[in-house]
């Protein structure tokens, strides 16, 4: 889900965006919707004595006055012996007129948000059994929505957002991710100038003789109760295909869209990039999950929410679009089986986004939406794993459940490779145990060691369920060993952490030379911790992890200016990419006319930092860009004959 509010870009092609979108950029924080008061009591997870089978919703709605009535039917099965009194999750706030099981009216009580109801005979262990609800009333506007009367621009939007614990105040359900529906109906009935939209297929639309139209939606894939929705209002319907090949066989799956009527025409471009998602999210984990049945939008009054599929959207950013899409695989297809385990949805879909970058915009869009949520990530506090359940926001915390989640990802994308990660994640989204099930985060682990045939124990146990990130503190020094041989020493120190007291982690060093760079790879599992190694060349630049691999903070001791440097170099700037400020090193053999400048991506200047004549020796130039824009820059130093150019990115 998207929260929102705005989003970042250097990402999908330079709008925000959002869904937990955070303070400068991605306002994940669920700024503007209110305050999130503890709850007594959270009923969770639902009734364990039986297991759902199916749900139909026949609902009719009415705006204005603003009411809600229905018939819900609950298909179930028992789980245990002697089974005489279930309970369905249903707020106090809606009026329950009968119940109602095949043998004829049930007796029941609705207090504390359950519907208490008691069977006509005691079932065994296994038995299906049928529970048809008759209920009315207004349902109250509470956590994220969870059912809604709006408007826009004067006209009706009914609306629903049911995540985490919302389905219950407009249905009775059993309101837990864990416990899956195999597959569910829902009937709208409305007003005949609005289209009511739910899940799945639209197999019927009746007119009845009241002048009121029905839609009938059918799903046939297993569906959590939160991803149950309605959006109803005067939309106008944009519609396309999806073309993919089955079984060697062409088909195409139905792409379509319920968008406002004022917002249609300036929408369509953004909309248009859903069916090359659609491809790039295929290619990499495999077939769209819901391919039977189709993908859209429905417009409503919130960020984003996942809603299978038929996203609910407020915001159509790329990367709003490419969230609320990432999460048809991850969310919708294999669903976090409890709260706690939220970043299996929040955190995989925000890493999507910049898989999607990386695949429509290179790799350096990519590092930059990581360096983003690492900004974001930074300010999480407490563990990944949410302790507090009764607060819905930190459920959704913008810094740990979505922007920390996707930085985890990112790490272990580093820790694996791309081969063993990706693989990793196209073994756990089609693994027959998970697949239109529910997973928490062993399972994704046990995955993940699999597929590597390594332990990640002190991966997983450090990320998810320790806190803060690891602070280094690198020293080093080097010593010639005769002609171009040079011994280097690292000393690699960790600040004390609560728990883990230290973070286990891969560590990559770059050291630059008179001749060339060297990179090292050392397992860092030490507070403190010290190597040395034999390196070609006088070194000039020690850089500890270059490809960002780590959410971290560093701190380097510079070893001093180097004595007797043979020739011209230049060194990559650190850190890069780079939000305020960086430092460009660079090294002159003997004193020169030096000339240092950084131009935009099209080659024009954008400064000039050095143009003067600088003694021989090495010089560090911290570079803070003021009124420069966020992007792709290049920076060229010339001395005498020399000319060198490196790249960096700017992040803003």
């Amino acid at each position: 889900m998207k929260i929102l509010l705005i989003l970042s870009a250097v990402i999908l092609s330079s709008v925000s965006y959002s869904q937990n979108s955070g303070e400068s950029n991605f306002d994940w924080e669920l700024k503007g919707f209110g305050n999130f008061p503890k709850q007594d009591m959270i009923n969770y997870p639902g009734d364990p004595s039986f297991d759902v089978i199916y749900y139909k919703l026949n609902l009719n709605v009415v705006y204005s006055p603003n009411s809600l009535s229905g018939e819900v039917r609950v298909i179930a099965q028992a789980k245990r012996s002697n089974l005489t009194r279930i309970f369905l999750d249903l707020s106090n706030n809606l009026y329950v007129d009968s119940v109602k099981g095949e043998s004829g009216i049930l007796t029941y009580t609705h207090s504390g948000s359950r519907l208490n109801i008691n069977l006509s005979n005691a079932l065994s262990n296994g038995e299906k059994f049928i529970i048809d609800v008759y209920y009315h009333g207004t349902p109250v506007y509470t956590g994220l929505g969870s059912f809604v009367f709006d408007l826009h621009s004067g006209q009706p939007s009914i609306w629903t957002l049911s995540e985490p614990y919302g389905a219950k105040d407009w249905w009775p359900c059993k309101d837990t991710p864990a416990d899956k529906a195999d597959s569910s109906d829902v009937w709208i009935t409305c007003d005949p100038t609005l289209i009511g939209v739910s899940n799945g297929i639209l197999t019927e639309t009746l007119l009845d003789r009241n002048g009121k139209k029905t839609y009938k939606w059918k799903s046939r894939y297993p569906i959590a109760p939160y991803l149950i929705s309605i959006a109803v209002s005067n939309y106008a319907v944009y519609e396309d295909y999806f073309k993919y090949t089955s079984g060697g066989v062409q088909d195409s799956m139905l792409v379509i869209h319920y968008i406002y009527p004022e917002n249609l025409e300036g929408l369509k471009p953004q909309l248009d990039k859903t069916i090359p998602m659609l491809k790039i999210f295929s290619d990499l984990f495999g077939p769209y999950p819901f391919i039977k049945e189709k993908y859209g939008h429905a417009e409503f009054g919130r960020g984003g929410m996942e809603h299978q599929t038929i996203s609910s959207m407020g915001v159509f950013t790329e990367a709003v679009i490419a969230h609320e899409l990432a999460h048809q695989w991850f969310g919708d297809k294999i669903t976090c089986r409890t709260w706690e385990n939220i970043w299996l949805n929040e955190g995989f879909a925000t890493f999507c986004e910049g898989l999607y970058l990386e695949n429509t915009e290179g790799k350096d869009a990519y590092n930059s939406h990581i360096f983003s949520i690492m900004d974001r990530a930074k300010r999480a506090k407490g563990t990944i794993y949410v302790q507090d359940l009764s607060n819905i926001s930190e459920i959704f915390s913008n810094t740990r459940t979505y922007s920390k989640g996707g930085v985890v990802l990112h790490m272990l994308r580093g820790v694996l490779g791309d081969s063993l990660f990706f693989k990793t994640l196209r073994t756990y989204i089609n693994d027959p145990s998970l697949v239109y099930n529910t997973a928490v985060t062993e399972d994704f682990q046990m995955i993940a060691e699999s597929v590597s045939d390594s332990s990640l124990e002190y991966f997983f146990e450090q990320w998810i369920y320790g806190e803060n990130y690891p602070k280094y503190f690198i020293d080093w020094n080097y010593s010639r060993q005769g002609g171009n041989l040079y011994q280097v020493n690292v000393k690699v120190e960790q600040a004390v952490n609560t728990f883990p007291k230290f973070f286990t982690m891969p560590v990559q060093l770059k050291i630059s030379t008179s001749l060339k760079d060297t990179i090292i790879q050392l397992l860092n599992n030490k507070q403190i911790q010290e190597y040395s190694f034999l390196i070609e060349g006088e070194p000039v630049n020690l850089i500890f992890d270059q490809d960002n691999l780590i959410l971290k903070n560093v701190s380097i001791t510079d070893p001093g200016e180097l004595t007797n440097p043979q020739s011209f170099l230049l060194v990559q700037n650190y850190p890069n990419p780079f939000n305020n400020s960086t430092s460009i090193k660079f090294r002159l053999p003997r004193r020169s006319e030096v000339k240092l400048r950084v131009f935009d991506i099209l080659g024009n200047e954008v400064v000039q930092l050095v143009n003067e004549e600088m003694n021989a020796g090495v010089h560090t130039i911290n570079y803070s860009p003021d009124l420069v824009s966020s992007g792709v820059y290049f920076y060229r130093l010339e001395a005498e004959d020399f000319i060198d150019t490196k790249k960096f990115i700017l992040l803003k």
